[in-house]
């Protein structure tokens, strides 16, 4: 699948194809541009924190703070994205997703790679 194939829906401009791997099969890293990363820190909703409390008691999964933590990695991987569009990068390389507390009022995402530009060989 060439990198116009893609269709990964990142949203306009060129596709920018994000992989954990450290190459692309059948690709050949032309040039590295260097780390790009996304972050974004939410706070979490009342009604979730009052349900995660009262789910703690029975057991379950706790699907307001699962939501809300899918939407939170969603975002930080699409600001990722874009920086790397903007740096002229077609590919992230070493894709990983970095989760930390931020000083107990909410969660921080930072989604982080290298970006490169990759070549059909």
């Amino acid at each position: 699948m060439s990198i116009d194939e893609y269709g990964g829906g990142q949203g306009p401009g060129p596709e920018v194809l994000v992989v954990t791997t450290n190459d692309v099969p059948g690709y050949q890293v032309q040039q590295v541009i260097g780390e790009v990363f996304g972050l974004t820190v939410r706070s979490r909703h009342l009604g979730s924190q009052l349900g995660a409390g009262l789910k703690s008691l029975v057991g379950g999964e706790l699907k307001g703070l699962t939501k809300t933590l899918v939407e939170t990695r969603n975002q930080a991987m699409q600001r990722l994205i874009e920086q790397a569009r903007a740096r002229g990068a077609n590919a992230v390389l070493m894709f990983r997703f970095d989760v930390a507390e931020a000083a107990d009022v909410g969660t921080e995402v930072c989604a982080y790679g290298t970006a490169a530009v990759i070549a059909r060989v």
